[in-house]
């Protein structure tokens, strides 16, 4: 399915939502990108562009349990971390790191990004997150991660040559040199990193040497891109990968988050994928600005289909942007039983439990609104926004009341009761910037849920502030996952519809 984009513009995020960590590789005139997926399953999204602007998600790389055997017992955040993906040899690559128990450095190939990818090749002598593969003409491999380290590899059976060994890791000071990303371009190895942590002072840096191994020369302007200290709209820059365009020009793709409200901002779709241009000054890269609105690109633009709001689960399995937590069994997920309709079996007794059997689709736009249909006959579920366990708020329903529950931290309460009419009903929630007057204290934004009548009305039963939803108060590395549950018993959901919403100017 398509990511949303106007046709025939750019505009960043390239790839809205909690899409981070994005590692992009060229194949002819196409373009493929991976992103992290920590503890949801199907993990590790992967996109296909023709022109860097707008993206088409083609399926998931670890979409067998095989593949991704997370434990129950994955934390949030826990999972898949950060991949880098590549096309060497007529064939793509993807390492990534699993840091759930019993999990480490992993690569799958395929020779169709859609997939099938293949089963992992182990890797226990790469200690380490975020990996990167990178090869020499005569087939040398050499893996780098976070650290900075880097050892011998071969990418088909794992086994590493030699103890690793340290390579230029930033700027002195600076915390959580990671992300590494190692290029061959004329005459030097570039080293690109990551330094600074995540947050707010995230940031880009850059080395070249004359080897693989180095000895690498810093740049004399890095950081090469950050935000940090600035009002920019985009924060949290970092996280980088490099690519040339159709016209041979240089661009890099790169995480960063969108804060709103007052002090010190709060940001809830998670870390999300955008894109910059980059010019080079005698050998090392400049990067132009991470602009929401970027001025016209200097190729033509492929828009391509536009995504459809609403899925009538119609297909015999779920369409690649649905991910469920930790795994996805088809005893307690399934689109087979009734026909177009999902089908959810409580296994955890609510959003509380890591077992939570929840299905959803990632945020993409900062004012949005989402509908389901639900048959609880049976059982007890609906329509949430999560964040993580201790973080989320739905509107549920049991076959005769539905109920607004909210979790904040250690606290959990039922925000509103409203009775239900006999059979299936429409739960629905909407996310639109805070009323007036704004200070210093307004949130990011409101969540309304409620119940709509079947005249479409929408009966809203509470209002919740979406700072309590968001990565300033929770922590962690993900995004708002909208979707639909299972608390007890079976339920069913006919459609669930999603689209952005316009805000009055």
């Amino acid at each position: 399915m398509p990511v949303q984009q106007p046709a025939a513009r750019a505009a960043n995020p390239v790839i809205p939502g909690f899409h981070p960590d994005p590692s992009i590789c060229r194949v002819g005139d196409d373009y493929y990108l991976a992103c992290s997926s920590f503890e949801y399953f199907p993990g590790v999204p992967v996109f296909h562009s023709r022109d860097l602007v707008h993206w088409t998600q083609l399926g998931n790389a670890l979409d067998r349990p095989s593949q991704l055997p997370l434990p129950a017992g994955t934390p949030s955040s826990g999972g898949i971390y950060a991949p880098t993906l590549r096309h060497h040899d007529g064939r793509f690559w993807l390492i990534v790191t699993d840091v759930s128990e019993g999990g480490g450095n992993l690569i799958v190939t395929a020779t169709d990004p859609a997939g099938p990818w293949s089963e992992p090749v182990r890797l226990p002598g790469v200690q380490g997150i975020d990996p990167d593969l990178a090869w020499e003409e005569d087939g040398t491999c050499w893996c780098t991660v976070a650290g900075v380290t880097q050892v011998r590899l071969d990418p088909y059976t794992g086994r590493t040559y030699g103890p690793p060994r340290r390579l230029w890791s930033g700027t002195p000071g600076a915390k959580a040199p990671e992300a590494p990303h190692l290029y061959r371009i004329g005459d030097h190895w570039y080293l690109l990193i990551a330094e600074g942590g995540t947050e707010r002072g995230h940031g880009v840096s850059i080395a070249r040497g004359r080897t693989p191994g180095g000895p690498f020369e810093p740049c004399p302007a890095n950081p090469v891109l950050t935000h940090r200290s600035t009002g920019h709209p985009v924060q949290n820059t970092g996280h980088a990968d490099l690519v040339q365009a159709p016209d041979g020009s240089w661009w890099m793709v790169l995480l960063g988050v969108r804060p709103r409200g007052g002090t010190p901002g709060w940001h809830v779709l998670g870390r999300e994928t955008f894109l910059a241009p980059v010019t080079w000054d005698n050998g090392w890269p400049v990067v132009g600005g991470v602009d929401l609105d970027p001025a016209a690109l200097p190729w033509p633009l492929s828009p391509g289909p536009v995504e459809e709001p609403r899925d009538d689960f119609e297909l015999g399995e779920l369409r690649p942007y649905w991910i469920s937590l930790r795994d996805r069994s088809p005893e307690y997920c399934t689109t087979g039983e009734r026909p177009g309709w999902l089908t959810l079996r409580a296994r955890g007794g609510s959003l509380d439990e890591p077992d939570a059997v929840f299905t959803g689709r990632r945020q993409q736009h900062l004012s949005c609104r989402a509908r389901t249909r639900v048959d609880a006959s049976e059982g007890r579920g609906g329509l949430a926004v999560r964040l993580d366990e201790r973080h989320h708020c739905a509107i549920e329903a049991d076959g005769t009341e539905a109920r607004v529950i909210a979790r904040i931290g250690d606290l959990r309460t039922v925000m509103a009761v409203h009775p239900l009419p006999a059979g299936p009903v429409v739960l629905a929630l909407t996310i639109t910037d805070p009323p007036p007057p704004h200070g210093p204290c307004t949130g990011p934004d409101v969540v309304s849920l409620g119940v709509e009548r079947p005249d479409g009305t929408l009966d809203v039963l509470a209002t919740f502030d979406g700072r309590y939803l968001s990565t300033e108060v929770a922590g962690g590395f993900t995004g708002r996952v909208i979707g639909m549950y299972a608390a007890a018993g079976t339920v069913r959901f006919d459609w669930f519809e999603y689209e952005p919403v316009k805000e009055p100017e």
